[in-house]
């Protein structure tokens, strides 16, 4: 194993900001948004966003201000329909994955493609990724007092038979929330991190010049 593969083998989390667009959220929440990127990216994990305007927006801001990798999942099929056709943003992000989902498909795309995600203000797109999110079993983090959907989802988990509402963690606090939710990752995923802690995977051991195993199926 080259020496340098223990810099590889810390988890860095998926951690969505999922938020409105455009609305009155946007002006009351801005700075809320920014600390959520920011403190991801102190943190030492990977933004993800649907590389939009408003909320995400200041989230992936924040991410880049502090250093931060940020991840967009553009609507678009290419950057020439990404800036004309959607007129999204193009600058905060690191790289942008070119979905051409539109927006229903590429809400689904960017939450199985994080390790949770978190709301802040909102409206329907993103209660639509929050509700994504809790049946594909992703941990969800809900910034409350941040008015839109964010303050809805309460109301809505005492009315639902909502699956697995214990991976729903809610704050009023954007840097603890993120914190919490780092913790909450964690554990689900403290087997994976003994994995790599004891170098216990094929891929780690083998010979560079072996041939893979062979694929089931």
């Amino acid at each position: 194993m080259p020496s340098d593969i223990k810099d590889l083998k810390q988890i860095r989390y998926a951690i969505c900001v999922s938020g409105a667009a455009a609305g009155i959220t946007v002006d009351e929440d801005q700075d809320k948004a920014r600390i959520l990127g920011e403190t991801i990216a102190e943190a030492g994990h990977i933004l993800t966003t649907g590389a939009t305007v408003g909320l995400p927006y200041y989230a992936a801001y924040g991410a880049k201000r502090k250093g931060g990798v940020s991840i967009g999942f553009s609507p678009a099929s290419s950057l020439r329909e990404h800036i004309h056709k959607y007129r999204l943003p193009y600058d905060a992000f690191d790289f942008i994955n070119f979905t051409g989902m539109n927006y229903v498909g590429r809400d689904l795309y960017l939450v199985q493609s994080s390790d949770a995600v978190i709301t802040v203000g909102g409206r329907f797109g993103s209660l639509h990724e929050f509700t994504s999110a809790i049946e594909a079993r992703k941990p969800c983090g809900v910034l409350t007092g941040s008015d839109g959907a964010a303050d809805w989802i309460p109301l809505l988990m005492k009315d639902l038979d909502l699956p697995d509402g214990d991976i729903v963690i809610m704050d009023g606090d954007p840097a603890r929330l993120v914190h919490k939710l780092i913790s909450l990752l964690d554990k689900k995923y403290a087997d994976v991190r003994e994995d790599l802690k004891h170098d216990q995977h094929w891929y780690l051991r083998r010979n560079p010049m072996e041939s893979p195993p062979p694929r089931a199926g």
